[in-house]
């Protein structure tokens, strides 16, 4: 018997599927920032919407009190503390105008990204179709390879408003389709839906038996005169819809990782079923921390828009400095991004840049970190998202090293 070489062990100790979970782009930007570093390189990270500030210092201290109570490390359950869940849907009541019931209609979550992450295989089967927006948060698709479900791909195009056409989706499309994801105001671009959008979804929906997955994560981020709206005002989107809100941009609770999903008890009850197979539930101090949190946020003035303010301050601030130095972006209605068109000169010149390398040399030049288009999809391509997750002197600092880069 020929005995086995090394070489001829076949075996892999890593899925391919892991290959299609994101982007390589973010761990490319990890490297390129330890390079611009060791350049010397003062970094200004605008790349991550990490909320650069705290909850409040009253939801701060309930969790301390809650941390400290000897019966808070028992095993918290799954779905999420009663009180939680309750809470949640007064909220959703107070903010909405949404009526859900508790019990069955909503669902404790590790931050939003847990359910985003395994609702495809609780409400999927292997080979099935969902439609996810292109461009769009990378676990949109990253679910579906987990899953083993097929993506069509629903463009947001700039002479569209980056709004979705619905009517785009062909027939066999929506015959095929399991879900429908999308995203507003989205990430990474703060698209703004409508009721009328909404109810043409919902109509749809309906008609071809289509769930509706809406990622609501930026609904206290509104601009301007803009307050995000849910899907679930629309009369009859319970029989066909499920919203997922985080508490991570809302309140600056993202290190405490949890959220929720409402809606739809079907399709809550198998991301129940799936994640009752796989993890234990919320830390409960963090739960009670999160009903603090909603608490205060029902008691608020409605004059009193929480954290809307600040990003709408860093995104003017932000906005006005680049346009000083002759790059002008759009004004996003919502959330901590920019969406912003590449410079001219680098779209158009003898040899147009693509959204990785201006990423990359700006970095390099400057220390100012932004994310590719591309790395959100193809038709993200010749966009950068910048974060507005500084305090605005540093803002400043990244605008003034920005124009000195488009000057050289």
């Amino acid at each position: 018997m020929r005995a086995v070489a090394y070489s001829d062990i076949k075996q892999r100790w890593r899925a391919e599927k892991l290959d299609h979970l994101g982007s390589s782009i973010f761990a490319e930007i990890a490297g390129w920032k330890e390079e611009a570093r060791r350049a010397g390189k003062d970094v200004i990270d605008l790349s991550i919407g990490s909320p650069d500030r705290a909850p409040s210092q009253e939801v701060r201290e309930v969790l301390s009190q809650a941390v400290l109570a000897e019966d808070s490390y028992a095993y918290p359950g799954t779905s999420g503390s009663l009180a939680f869940r309750r809470q949640a849907a007064a909220w959703m009541a107070h903010r909405f105008g949404v009526t859900l019931d508790p019990g069955a209609e909503v669902l404790a979550l590790m931050g939003s990204q847990d359910g985003l992450a395994h609702l495809a295989q609780a409400v999927c089967n292997p080979g099935d179709t969902a439609i996810v927006p292109d461009p769009g948060y990378p676990i949109y698709f990253g679910s579906l390879a987990i899953a083993g479900v097929k993506p069509w791909l629903l463009p947001l195009r700039q002479e569209n408003s980056f709004m979705p056409d619905l009517d785009e989706i062909p027939d066999e499309v929506w015959a095929e389709a399991v879900f429908i994801l999308l995203n507003f105001p989205g990430n990474p671009i703060a698209v703004q839906s409508d009721y009328a959008f909404f109810e043409k979804l919902v109509a749809l929906a309906k008609k071809w038996d289509v769930l509706i997955v809406h990622d609501l994560a930026y609904s206290e981020m509104g601009f301007d005169d803009y307050r995000p709206i849910s899907i679930l005002q629309i009369p009859g989107a319970l029989d066909t819809a499920v919203e997922f809100h985080s508490f991570s941009k809302s309140f600056n609770m993202a290190g405490c990782r949890i959220g929720f999903l409402a809606g739809n008890r079907e399709a809550v009850a198998a991301l129940r079923e799936l994640k009752g197979n796989i993890d234990y539930g919320v830390f409960q101090p963090v739960q009670t921390a999160a009903i603090a949190a909603l608490e205060q946020a029902m008691q608020r003035p409605a004059e009193d828009r929480g954290v809307a303010p600040l990003y709408e301050r860093r995104r003017n601030a932000l906005v006005e400095a680049l346009a000083a130095q002759g790059w002008d972006i759009p004004k996003p209605k919502a959330t901590m991004f920019l969406w912003a068109p590449l410079p001219g000169r680098f779209r158009t010149g003898p040899e147009p840049w693509d959204s990785r390398r201006f990423a990359r040399e700006l970095l390099l030049s400057t220390g100012v970190v932004v994310v590719p288009g591309s790395a959100f999809g193809a038709q993200g391509e010749g966009f950068v998202r910048i974060a507005l997750v500084q305090e605005e002197e540093m803002l400043m600092e990244a605008a003034q090293r920005i124009g000195d880069f488009l000057k050289e």
